[in-house]
């Protein structure tokens, strides 16, 4: 199934900034930086579990640690998954990390956890739920304790205004490096669409950021309630840059993943 065409609205065409900040790209490229984790790179992918492990066995009581006894923490899904990690730099820490689970081609009926736990008649329509283009945004965090801590050296103290404003315009904004890689990573492998099944304060944070998720159905039971949503990738880069062309420059890595998309699509109607 072809997406429709999408022409975002010119970069320069959005709100104006204040001259005297840099473009938020630039800020946030001074402290962060993106990771996508390629199949070969086994040292990468252990510090994704081991963080996982972090913050899903210690600090939130998702899964057991008796069930990952060597700090990581790993699941069957993980043979299908492309994994993301968030660098700070100034630290040279690891602060989040998140993975899209590809589609199962032998059976795309079991290829996501949302297919388990979701009944709705949405995801039984492949012009509404097109598995074989689709990815599962999964295992998404921010370590707790990079968080709590980011008052000591999460950023470099000043005392100049201007940097104060920057700094603090990019610290509730942690996420965007992890959703930069989602977009990496589904323009590597042809997805064009991705679901999820998300606790309501992330939705509603992505929302804040111009990202609308779709809910599919009703909220289930999936370590505590949480909601089955999906996402159009061109139509959510659409949406953002109209709502947040902040945003959608680091999304987009100043317009470079756009312009890729674009062809990608191109190709596939022609």
């Amino acid at each position: 199934m072809a997406p429709e065409k999408v022409t975002p609205t010119p970069p320069g065409a959005g709100p104006k900034r204040n001259v005297a900040m840099p473009p938020a790209r630039d800020s946030y490229r001074q402290y962060f930086e993106t990771v996508v984790v390629g199949e070969e790179d086994d040292a990468l992918r252990d510090a994704a579990f081991r963080l996982r492990y972090q913050v899903y066995c210690i600090e939130n009581p998702f899964e057991d640690p008796a069930d990952n006894p060597d700090g990581r923490e790993r699941d069957t899904y993980d043979e299908r998954a492309v994994h993301c990690l968030l660098l700070h730099l100034p630290t040279h820490s690891w602060a989040g990390a998140v993975r899209l689970i590809l589609p199962d081609q032998n059976a795309p009926e079991h290829s996501f956890a949302l297919q388990q736990v979701c009944t709705d008649p949405t995801i039984f329509q492949p012009e509404l739920f097109p598995v074989q283009e689709m990815g599962e945004i999964s295992r998404f965090c921010i370590s707790k304790e990079f968080r709590k801590r980011q008052g000591d050296w999460l950023y470099p103290r000043s005392n100049e205004p201007e940097q104060r404003e920057h700094q603090r315009r990019i610290i509730p904004n942690m996420t965007l490096g992890l959703i930069e890689g989602l977009v990496q990573i589904s323009l590597d492998h042809g997805i064009y669409y991705w679901c999820a099944v998300m606790e309501r304060p992330l939705l509603r944070l992505l929302a804040r950021l111009g990202i609308h998720f779709k809910d599919i159905g009703p909220l289930v039971d999936y370590h505590g309630h949480r909601q089955p949503c999906l996402i159009k990738l061109d139509t959510m880069l659409t949406q953002v840059q109209t709502e947040r062309p902040d945003v959608w420059d680091i999304l987009t890595d100043g317009g470079q993943h756009w312009d890729r998309l674009v062809s990608l699509q191109s190709g596939r109607s022609e």
